[in-house]
């Protein structure tokens, strides 16, 4: 098989399962290790028969509902390549516009600061967040926190491989914080925020796939903002900045608690490129 049938087959392939045709593309860059350029400079040369066998391969599993990051164990976040594994979320662009906001709200609101900016990413997954955050501002020290074990490991992978120092902490939200009576200018966190009655519409490719407990808030959606809202008190400074992720239609909620919880906060939803309510930000002292 050339490699312009290959890619022909796995468009045609997928796009019959009802998937994604430019997943075929994904693949077929991963397994043949070649960059866009070099892929279609290449498409009259045929295929190794192992790799046109492992990508058969593959493409039949992505139609089946794995999800492609899973199948390629990486997905690009901020410009960089994150190992991902079904331990963990799969990073998304609208979370790379959470950072954006923050950094650009770390820079205004602690512009005359002389020392280091500890912040806490909760519930850090692949620690996207996290490590993104400690390569893009050198004034933070950052730490990350995750219910599962499992998916620190994953988070210290990536963490190791970037050449980011973030420091790792397992436990329940910002417990660890509580528990040892730390105080942190910034807490940001995209945690579960699907309601229960909706996980069960979900995609194939992130129902059967993705974990239960990175996607599912309780049966509003709210449950983990309304926890926040009894432990952020407890953690951080009195000048501080919060900022969250949150599910399309939630962000005037999680405003609300927020302003409930800090009357005296500055506190605003953000829409994400596609006009979707999907961040929300409070802004203290």
């Amino acid at each position: 098989m050339k490699v312009y049938e290959a890619l022909n087959w796995a468009s045609y392939f997928l796009k019959k399962n009802e998937r994604d045709e430019n997943a075929g593309e994904l693949l077929l860059r991963h397994h043949m290790k070649l960059d866009r350029a070099q892929l279609f400079s290449r498409m009259q040369e045929m295929m190794p028969m192992d790799t046109q066998s492992s990508f058969v391969f593959n493409v039949h599993k992505h139609a089946a509902g794995i999800p492609v990051q899973y199948l390629m164990g990486k997905e690009e976040f901020y410009g960089r390549s994150f190992f991902v594994s079904e331990e963990v979320l799969i990073p998304r662009p609208e979370t790379e516009e959470l950072v954006v906001g923050l950094l650009d709200r770390v820079k205004r609101h602690f512009a005359d600061a002389t020392e280091k900016l500890s912040v806490v990413d909760v519930g850090t997954g692949s620690g996207a967040i996290a490590v993104t955050l400690a390569l893009e501002n050198k004034n933070l020290n950052v730490m990350a926190t995750d219910i599962a074990g499992e998916s620190l490991e994953v988070a210290k992978d990536n963490a190791e491989a970037l050449g980011a120092d973030v420091e790792f902490l397992q436990g329940d939200l910002l417990l660890p914080f509580i528990e040892q009576g730390i105080k942190v200018d910034i807490v940001v966190s995209n945690p579960p925020y699907i309601p229960e009655k909706e996980y069960e519409g979900l995609s194939v490719v992130v129902k059967d796939f993705e974990p239960y407990r990175a996607l599912v808030g309780g049966v509003s959606g709210l449950e983990f903002y309304e926890r926040f809202m009894v432990e952020l008190p407890q953690v951080l400074k009195d000048r501080a900045i919060v900022a969250f992720e949150v599910g399309m239609g939630q962000g005037e909620a999680v405003k609300n608690l927020l302003l409930e919880t800090f009357p005296d906060a500055r506190a605003e939803v953000v829409l994400d490129i596609n006009g979707k309510d999907r961040m929300v930000f409070a802004e203290l002292g």
